[in-house]
């Protein structure tokens, strides 16, 4: 019986080693029928790209064209356009529990640190005299489209928060922003 196991062993250990090649640099079986997945071809990063006839170009996208989900905000970043957009620009969300309170988790992301959990305009960056004379909500006329502009653009020393938030999240924080200013009226 122990010489059957011998024997068993060294015959797999035959077939092993007949499988393996004896030069380790080539290989035995060619799984993909074309060698460009062994040799595949390489661009510059920002060169011309043959497969297009005009280079980069073709790979931009349409003009006009917008990203999925956005809506795009076409009035002007001016006096004329924030006064356009303080006048009649209004929001396309009711206004409800669950909106508030997603307006207020990204107001104290984007707004506390300066305005203010009231909105006040006595954030920590204020008390830390960092930036100095933010607006408290109550005493400025401000509309819905107003306070959408702002987030859009920046005014003043405020900086634009468009790229950090969705459509919606912009809407959503406008209501929890007039909710604060409602209150601070009271």
């Amino acid at each position: 019986m122990k010489h059957i196991f011998n024997i068993a062993i060294l015959a797999l250990l035959a077939i092993s080693l007949s499988f393996c090649s004896r030069d380790n640099r080539t290989r035995n079986v060619r799984y993909m029928a074309s060698t460009d997945m062994y040799t595949p071809v390489s661009y510059e990063t920002y060169g011309t790209n043959p497969n297009y006839t005009n280079g980069l170009d073709a790979q931009a996208p349409v003009p006009g064209t917008i990203f999925r989900g956005e809506v795009p905000y076409e009035i002007a970043n001016t006096e004329e356009g924030y006064q356009l957009a303080l006048k009649t620009l209004k929001s396309p969300l009711e206004v409800n529990d669950a909106n508030l309170a997603n307006g207020k988790a990204m107001y104290t992301i984007y707004c506390t640190s300066c305005h203010g959990d009231k909105g006040d305009g006595q954030g920590v960056l204020m008390q830390r005299e960092k930036f100095l004379g933010i607006p408290n909500y109550k005493d400025r006329a401000i509309t819905e489209g107003s306070i959408y502009h702002v987030i859009m653009y920046g005014r003043n020393m405020m900086g634009s928060h468009a790229s950090q938030l969705t459509d919606k999240e912009r809407w959503e924080i406008v209501q929890y922003v007039q909710k604060l200013r409602t209150d601070l009226l009271k």
